[in-house]
């Protein structure tokens, strides 16, 4: 697949590598920035142009005429639209996906993202993403990671074991003994960030990040068994004024006591217009009074999410040391996403990641329906498609047992119509289903469409 992608930062490097080490792909990068180009092509191969990405001039020096996708992540809003434009106008490219971060440009009340208007075929925006993980974390409590698939009928959730979890010292091949009328199946194991590929007679340990797929019904149930259940949460601090903690605000203050603190006498104000139930407080969330007369002890989760890493980590790690059971902070600089692994900090969200796990889903091959990038891009877990006949397909027709997966893979779940079927090795692969595959490595994708061809 021909590939061009506008812009060089974070998530258009980040993008870049992840397709370059899957072969198949012929991709170009294009940025005004010489430095992050070279540096690039010196790290892989692939082609750069330097130049505004919305000139058609530079487009067509990347391949415009005959790209099959084209991939805008500048960091302007209108230079991407614009570019798609140009892509769709003069250059007739396929498929157009772009990055746009104004929630003002996703307002459902104007809906111009359409073959009438500018035509773009998939629209990536950030803002809603983290908004959205947040608060299916915020309705499980104990979940570090969690991820839906097949319009929310199936979930991955990751948590960690404790002592206290009836499964904490058994064997894995107890779970379907202790929970006899619950499907679930556990996809991956890390100890220690070492991975440990499931089979029954695997002992859990205290410690332990365990992953496992299941319907949404039985989550809590399976956490159970790793863990003490967490009571829900009742009292949360949003710190920032930004888009995300806004939206988030809205989200949860019909359910929650939600309070929002933001460092702008004036923006605070205006937050707390737009906000019914939320209490709005003017200072900084890294204010230790402030924190202690808003009884942060109290708290049963605090969220960082300014567009500050900083911020977000030193008030975060303030508000747990002073008592709030569990912190989640936004964070954009990987160095920093690698520092905080094993900080008192509980869970760290990245845009990037989000971002290029709805891009991937996108950008892979025929098939791949979703794709979320787990554990800072080292593993994946992928929804796919099984189509054709049994005489010509790789999967239809074949028993789960007899399919030769790369190492390291492993089929959670299927979804059939309206029934999901968590696997076992007799399951028959029939046309149509819907696959939920954990790779804990992500290079392996390859080799999954390969099986999907």
């Amino acid at each position: 697949m021909k590939i061009i992608i506008l812009g060089a930062g974070q998530t258009g490097s980040a993008l870049a590598e992840y397709l370059v080490t899957e072969k198949q792909n012929d991709v170009t990068v294009v940025d005004e920035d010489h430095d992050k180009l070279q540096s690039l092509q010196e790290r892989f191969d692939l082609r750069v142009i330097c130049g505004k990405s919305s000139y058609p001039q530079v487009l067509e020096s990347a391949g415009a005429e005959s790209a099959d996708m084209l991939v805008a992540v500048t960091n302007s809003d209108e230079v991407n639209m614009m570019a798609c434009q140009i892509g769709h106008v003069m250059f007739n490219i396929p498929q157009k996906v772009a990055r746009i971060r104004a929630p003002e440009y996703n307002d459902e009340k104007y809906p111009f993202f359409n073959k009438d208007c500018i035509n773009i075929d998939h629209i990536i925006a950030p803002e809603n993403l983290i908004t959205n993980h947040i608060s299916q974390l915020v309705q499980y409590p104990g979940a570090l990671q969690f991820a839906s698939f097949y319009d929310n009928r199936v979930c991955l959730v990751a948590v960690t074991a404790y002592y206290g979890g009836a499964l904490v010292g058994s064997e894995l091949s107890e779970l379907k003994e202790h929970l006899p009328h619950v499907e679930a199946r556990v996809v991956a194991i890390y100890r220690k960030n070492r991975f440990i590929r499931p089979i029954g007679s695997t002992l859990i340990e205290a410690g332990d990040m365990v992953y496992f797929i299941t319907p949404p019904l039985n989550i809590k149930a399976v956490t159970s068994e790793l863990q003490r259940l967490e009571k829900p949460y009742k009292r949360i601090i949003i710190s920032g004024g930004g888009g995300i903690a806004v939206a988030l605000a809205k989200r949860l203050e019909n359910d929650y006591q939600v309070k929002l603190i933001e460092r702008n006498a004036e923006k605070a104000e205006s937050i707390a217009e737009q906000l019914i139930n939320t209490t709005v407080l003017h200072g900084e969330s890294s204010d230790q009074e402030l924190l202690s007369q808003e009884q942060v002890e109290l708290t049963d989760l605090f969220v960082a999410v300014t567009s500050d890493d900083e911020a977000n980590i030193m008030s975060s790690m303030l508000a747990k040391r002073m008592g709030a059971k569990k912190v989640i902070v936004l964070i954009q600089r990987q160095a920093y996403l690698e520092l905080i692994n094993d900080s008192v900090i509980d869970i760290a969200i990245s845009p990037q990641h989000a971002t290029i796990s709805e891009l991937l889903s996108h950008v892979r091959q025929t098939g791949v329906v979703k794709v979320v990038s787990l554990r800072q891009g080292e593993s994946e877990i992928v929804e796919v498609v099984a189509n054709g006949e049994a005489e010509n397909s790789k999967l239809v027709g074949k028993n789960i047992n007899s399919l030769k997966l790369p190492s390291g893979a492993t089929i959670g779940a299927v979804v059939r119509g309206e029934d999901v079927i968590i696997v076992n090795t007799d399951l028959m692969i029939e046309n149509g289903d819907h696959l939920i595959i954990f790779l804990a490595d992500r290079r392996a994708i390859s080799d999954i469409e390969r099986l999907l061809q």
